[in-house]
């Protein structure tokens, strides 16, 4: 059953969904001021919803008491403006906790991340998202990618289930994903307000191809480091401006791609160093991710400067 609040806020986005990467400190500790400046910066941008301590939030390294504490931060300065989900995660008696740490800390939702190490079956997995639905009120968004790959038939199972809103694909199989939105459509009748998302790394780069299935929510790691490029590409899909979606996608997305596959963890280690570049100082990467080498943070540099160029063109300046 869709919850309508958040379902409603959701589908029709006046902008990207932002995000935020995890700051920390010096000594490695969790930096809850340019945490909060962080968010707050995103929202003012124009960021139509904030997901906190998810995959670009380094949810794997934060403790269950970190974790909180940038929930309730990420609450606290959207103040309402946007709404907050949380990601929760491992297995499922860790996922339940997590969900109620969220729920405690005010969030508005829940991202629902793949079980951990496990490869389950479809009842196994159903029996999971279902466990950690029934734990909170908040309503669920379930990450499809690695470990957690749905049937169509289990993704209607899903939508059924009281609490669950939507699917968030990390997998990037567009048959997989017709026929999967085929059988809610079918097999879910008047359930029309489930909800998909383009959850692919740089989903920008995806995105036109996941549009023409019906799919307009996406994640964009980019509007962390540049949120006007990200709002550009945004509203150009949104007006059916395909010169301008194909410029950016052309000078910016795609070279970013690009140097996002020479090393591995760099859809998040690459998108830290890109809000370092643009000034607010958020450290470094946890373990077991590294750092991106000097070059590539130079190379990342320039695809930034291509980015904004563009938009000054586009501006005619």
């Amino acid at each position: 059953m869709t919850s309508a609040p958040l379902a409603v806020r959701l589908t029709a986005p006046s902008g990207p969904l932002f995000f935020p990467v995890t700051p920390y400190g010096p000594g490695g500790e969790v930096d809850l001021d340019v945490y909060r400046t962080h968010v707050r910066r995103g929202v003012e941008a124009g960021a139509a919803a904030v997901f906190a301590c998810c995959g670009t939030g380094e949810f794997h390294a934060l403790t269950p008491e970190e974790f909180q504490a940038c929930v309730r931060a990420a609450v606290e300065e959207t103040a309402g403006r946007v709404p907050v989900l949380a990601g929760a995660g491992y297995g499922t008696a860790l996922a339940v906790r997590y969900a109620r740490l969220a729920e405690e800390a005010g969030a508005d939702g829940l991202l629902a991340m793949p079980p951990y190490l496990v490869v389950a079956g479809q009842e196994g997995l159903l029996r999971h998202y279902r466990e950690v639905a029934a734990a909170t009120a908040l309503p669920v968004i379930v990450y499809q990618r690695d470990n957690a790959v749905f049937t169509p038939g289990s993704v209607a199972e899903l939508a059924r289930t009281d609490g669950i809103i939507g699917l968030k694909d990390g997998l990037g199989d567009l048959d997989l994903m017709q026929r999967t939105i085929s059988a809610v459509r079918t097999e879910v009748p008047g359930d029309d307000g489930f909800l998909y998302f383009n959850g692919l790394p740089t989903a920008e780069q995806t995105q036109l191809a996941y549009r023409a299935l019906g799919v307009t929510l996406y994640s964009s790691a980019a509007f962390c480091f540049a949120p006007e490029i990200a709002l550009a590409f945004h509203r150009a899909l949104r007006s059916g401006d395909e010169a301008t979606a194909h410029r950016l996608l052309d000078g910016f997305y795609r070279p970013f791609v690009e140097l996002r596959a020479q090393g591995r963890g760099y859809a998040v280690a690459l998108v830290k160093a890109g809000v370092r570049l643009r000034g607010l100082d958020v450290g470094e990467v946890r373990p077991p991710l590294q750092e991106p080498t000097e070059d590539h943070v130079k190379r990342l540099a320039q695809v930034i400067e291509r980015g904004y160029a563009l938009l000054d063109g586009e501006d005619g300046r």
